[in-house]
């Protein structure tokens, strides 16, 4: 084929044209803007998105959540662990109320007598009256007398009591048994005022209207012979009558009129040194029967004294009372009238350990072994 023919140039026509449309195919496919489509892809087949990657947008927004994740931690822990620390000091009020004894006192770790503040002791927030007696080394019943506390003992905090004389020693002696203390008292002031048949250098007893105790005297040791004049100031004109059969003088006899308060053995004796059992402790079984020992009035029926549980005090004559303690139940009420040997409590374990009677002799106020007064069984 030569150069000059026809077909030659046709052919040559075909081939520019054929090139021209390859050339215009390639030059529109690289139109199209590739690498922006990789990139938002992730395809890395197209070699010239290498400088449209943008990963440090990407770092850059995680960096950016780092500092926001780390507030969101901390102020969460911080409210948490901040309670917890102060938790421990709600503990505070329970050793301050132990320090201060003031509930479920162990007398038996409380040194008596510890009290240091002189003549006077001014009541706080949980104080008892037989708590104030124990630390300043009295007696509880000569404590309330002193302060003329009654029955139940009531106690105000801020108010100041009495408790030794001005050096500070404890009050010693005393009366009667301070549940009785205001009845005591009225007697004993009728006596002085009506007292006018007494004989000369011989004791008189007196009793007040009402209280029966002229029979219980019969049964009752009194340091007087035989003759000594009983007078009872009543509203109506004083009666002197002769007391008879008073053979037995001495206070330390035993006395066959006497009953023991209840059966058992006993378990603690009287003790006469300081600090010593003031009575005597019979065991017995929970619901045994509790008699009067003689004839009397009870001048008190409570459980406000700590240390005594259900305690009933029975008031014979003006020399002698009687007392039972830790009573599961009380069948009598104050004032009332009770016969020697009648039931008036049945034995429990309240304000003690164990099911007992604490029983209680009190002679012109001063505790007696009750052993020298019971009949012996």
């Amino acid at each position: 084929m030569s150069a000059g023919s026809p077909k030659f140039t046709v052919s040559r026509i075909a081939a520019l044209s054929l090139v021209s449309l390859w050339l215009a195919g390639c030059t529109s496919s690289s139109n199209p803007p590739a690498p922006v489509t990789s990139v938002d892809s992730g395809s890395s087949s197209n070699t010239n998105s290498g400088m449209l990657i943008t990963p440090p947008p990407k770092m850059g927004a995680t960096t950016q959540q780092t500092p926001q994740q780390a507030p969101q931690i901390q102020p969460v822990q911080r409210p948490v662990t901040q309670p917890m620390q102060t938790q421990p000091v709600t503990e505070q009020p329970v050793q301050m109320e132990n320090g201060r004894i003031v509930y479920n006192r162990q007398y038996g770790n409380i040194p008596k007598g510890s009290y240091t503040g002189g003549s006077t002791y001014t009541v706080k927030k949980g104080d008892t009256l037989f708590y104030i007696a124990w630390i300043t080394g009295n007696d509880f019943r000569d404590l309330a007398q002193r302060n003329s506390i009654s029955a139940p003992y009531s106690l105000n905090v801020g108010q100041t009591l009495q408790v030794g004389n001005a050096s500070g020693t404890p009050i010693t002696g005393g009366n009667a048994i301070t549940q009785a203390d205001a009845a005591q008292q009225g007697v004993v002031t009728r006596s002085a005022q009506n007292s006018t048949v007494a004989v000369a250098s011989q004791p008189t007893i007196t009793y007040s209207e009402g209280s029966g105790e002229q029979s219980a005297n019969k049964m009752l040791p009194n340091n007087k012979p035989a003759g000594t004049v009983v007078t009872a100031p009543v509203t109506a004109p004083t009666v002197s009558t002769t007391e008879p059969n008073a053979s037995s003088t001495s206070t330390s006899a035993p006395i066959s009129a006497w009953r023991w308060p209840t059966d058992g053995k006993v378990i603690e004796n009287f003790g006469a040194s300081e600090g010593g059992n003031k009575g005597i402790d019979i065991a017995g079984s929970k619901g045994q029967a509790i008699v009067a020992t003689a004839d009397g009035r009870v001048v008190y029926a409570g459980n406000a004294l700590r240390g005594y549980g259900n305690l009933i005090i029975i008031k014979h004559n003006d020399d002698y009372l009687s007392a039972y303690a830790h009573n599961d139940t009380m069948l009598v009420r104050e004032q009332q009238e009770v016969k020697a040997g009648q039931k008036i409590a049945t034995m429990g374990s309240t304000g003690t350990s164990s099911t007992r009677l604490h029983f209680e002799i009190r002679y012109k106020g001063k505790s007696v072994n009750p052993l020298r007064y019971l009949p012996q069984r």
